[in-house]
């Protein structure tokens, strides 16, 4: 960051000449002041620094343009806003320059502009500031309009008279804000305060989209685009640390058991009666010692509403694994499971019901092509390929091992079982699941710059589970037997939490539902893991959660840019209205299939799941 120790005709000159050629400036000010501009922008956001008013700061310096204006040298400042002004305003035919400040304890926000000429920016914003009581209860806020030439705290000097302002081609607001998020003692609410900061910027977003759109040429797309486009480091730091305490251990790997094959052949010798315990692998870590790490960082500490959310959310998620694997084996295990996949809702188990009712168990095609694990692996090599020309920087490996006994992707690399055998059809299926899904979202993610879009934000599982399914539709590779597994897995999960125990939910699924005995196992034995794993309720839970996203006129492609979910997409399309994030870098081949159009607006149009499988 830059540092300007003081606010001479030079140094307001440089800043004008940084900003000329850079279109953007970082710096240091005066008095403990600060200065952040990024291109494009034709206003500013401006605080002034003062005693006692605790909190109200960290309102404004996650903004992607403010000026925080120390306690030092004001006429020094008037001198540089009015420069800003005079300057940006050519550029963008307009500027405005919004101050916020904590008014008085009461119950009003006051907006101080003219209303006569911004009259819809200034609606936009009462209405948006009125519509907080329906977001946080006990409240009781209103606000109001104040049509006045003075814009700031009463008793405080101008920081631009309107003679300056209409002479430089600027416009000036003012915002009191009730000082809600303290108390008397002027301690600040930390928990308020952020969800407060959230809200009130968002308002102001919106208010100044609306005077931008309508009083300036500077082309900016939405509201969302007025947020940050470039990251503070901390941001950074904490992205990579919680990814790193993430690949410290693999949850899935861990919470499943050693001994799988063992507790399989004992459960079908003894007639469905007796299952062994399950066995688990040695912790590579210490539970307590990466909680320790991963409540030590400052998260607290970062003022952008996006990445704040996405952080401790994901703070949130580490930290109800870390704790299960320390349970394994144990009921709590089971509780933390229903709380880490959000349980199982009364829409999910009707879903599932009815696919069980309308779709047949069906029996191997013995004349059906088969694929080895060899085969396989040179279809997703070639998938590879595809790949590799679109982006040439792009590298992944087929590993077939003896000590796997499920296929699966790794940190983007894929890992097939050495006695796989699949036929044609299922083949097709499972290179787009895996390759043309999980392998493809990670690259995607390791293209952007924040690592957690590789490795997986909060509860992200779901709709990569649900892409993954529906790439199977969209190959006409969905069969019968692999949906009825899905809505299997639903039942049994309902089942766990009803009480059922292991030989219960296998005679369950094999005696009311028709499933094989060995699909039976298979689906039983992966939901009683860890001692109870809700897990598995997600394909068909993603599978419905998408399908439900794209009936609401939601966009398909844009949800592989990376490792994330559904109630993500917001925050994903505003940072990437910012330019934070990019658009996914590979595309996967069965979007170019010729019917590719017509699938998909069979599922918007309403298909039930049940007939979308291969027939």
């Amino acid at each position: 960051m830059l540092n300007i120790s003081e606010l001479s005709e030079k140094s307001i000159k440089k800043i004008l000449t940084i900003l000329e050629e850079d279109g953007k400036i970082s710096a240091s000010l005066p008095g403990g002041g600060l200065i952040h501009i990024e291109d494009n922008l034709p206003y500013l956001i401006v605080y002034r620094k003062r005693n006692n008013d605790e909190g109200t700061e960290r309102i404004i310096v996650s903004e992607a343009s403010y000026l925080l204006i120390g306690d030092k040298f004001f006429e020094a400042y008037q001198r540089l806003v009015y420069a800003l002004a005079d300057k940006l305003s050519t550029e963008f035919k307009s500027y405005m320059v919004f101050e916020i400040y904590t008014g008085e304890s009461n119950n009003c926000f006051t907006i101080k502009a003219p209303a006569q000429k911004l009259p819809t920016s200034v609606k936009a914003l009462q209405r948006e500031l009125n519509n907080i009581n329906e977001t946080f209860s006990g409240l009781y806020l209103k606000a109001e309009i104040k049509d006045t030439p003075n814009r700031q705290k009463e008793g405080d000097q101008e920081i631009l008279s309107i003679d300056e302002a209409k002479k430089s081609g600027a416009v000036i607001v003012g915002l009191e804000i009730p000082p809600v998020f303290r108390n008397e003692n002027n301690e600040v609410y930390p928990v308020f305060l952020r969800q407060f900061k959230d809200y009130l910027i968002t308002s102001i977003h919106k208010a100044i989209y609306d005077y931008v759109r309508v009083q300036t040429t500077s082309g900016v797309g939405s509201y969302l685009a007025l947020g940050r486009k470039h990251l503070k480091e901390k941001v950074f730091e904490i992205d990579r640390a919680l990814a790193k305490i993430e690949r410290s251990y693999q949850f899935l790997w861990l919470v499943s058991p050693a001994n799988i094959q063992d507790i399989k052949n004992t459960f079908f010798e003894s007639n469905y009666e007796k299952v062994l315990d399950y066995h688990y692998r040695l912790l590579p870590i210490d539970p307590d010692l990466l909680k320790r790490e991963l409540f030590n960082l400052k998260i607290e500490e970062i003022d952008d509403p996006a990445m704040s959310h996405i952080f401790r959310e994901k703070r949130e998620e580490l930290d109800q694994q870390i704790t299960m694997l320390s349970e394994r084996g144990t009921a709590n295990f089971f509780y933390n499971s229903i709380r880490l996949y959000k349980g199982l809702s009364p829409k999910l188990s009707e879903e599932a019901g009815e696919i069980l009712r309308e779709v047949d168990e069906t029996s191997e095609d013995e004349n059906a092509e088969f694929i080895d694990a060899k085969g396989f692996s040179s279809l997703a090599r070639r998938e590879f390929d595809y790949f590799a020309e679109q982006d040439k920087n792009f590298k992944s490996k087929v590993h077939i091992r003896k000590d796997v006994n499920i296929m699966m992707v790794n940190n983007g690399e894929l890992y097939v079982p050495a006695d796989y055998k699949m036929n044609k059809t299922e083949a097709t299926a499972l290179i787009q699941h895996e390759v043309g899904t999980h392998v493809l979202t990670h690259y995607n993610g390791t293209q952007q710059p924040l690592e957690l879009l590789s490795s997986g934000l909060a509860d992200y599982d779901p709709l990569q589970e649900g892409l993954a399914v529906m790439s199977e539709y969209l190959v006409d590779g969905l069969t019968a037997n692999r949906l009825r597994t899905l809505a299997g897995r639903v039942i049994a999960g309902s089942a766990l939490m009803e009480g059922a125990e292991f030989p219960q939910l296998f005679r369950l699924l094999k005696m009311d539902y028709g499933f094989t005995a060995e699909r039976a196992f298979n689906i039983t034995s992966r939901i009683m893991q860890g001692g109870g794993f809700l897990k598995d309720i997600i394909y068909l839970k993603g599978l419905v959660q998408l399908r439900d996203h794209l009936q609401q006129g939601g966009e398909f492609e844009p949800l592989l840019a990376g490792k994330f979910g559904l109630k993500h997409s917001k925050i994903i399309n505003e940072l990437t209205e910012r330019k934070v994030l990019k658009p996914g870098a590979l595309r996967p081949s069965y979007l170019l299939t010729e019917n590719i159009t017509n699938k998909l607006n069979l599922i918007r149009e309403g298909l039930p799941l049940s007939k979308m499988i291969n027939q």
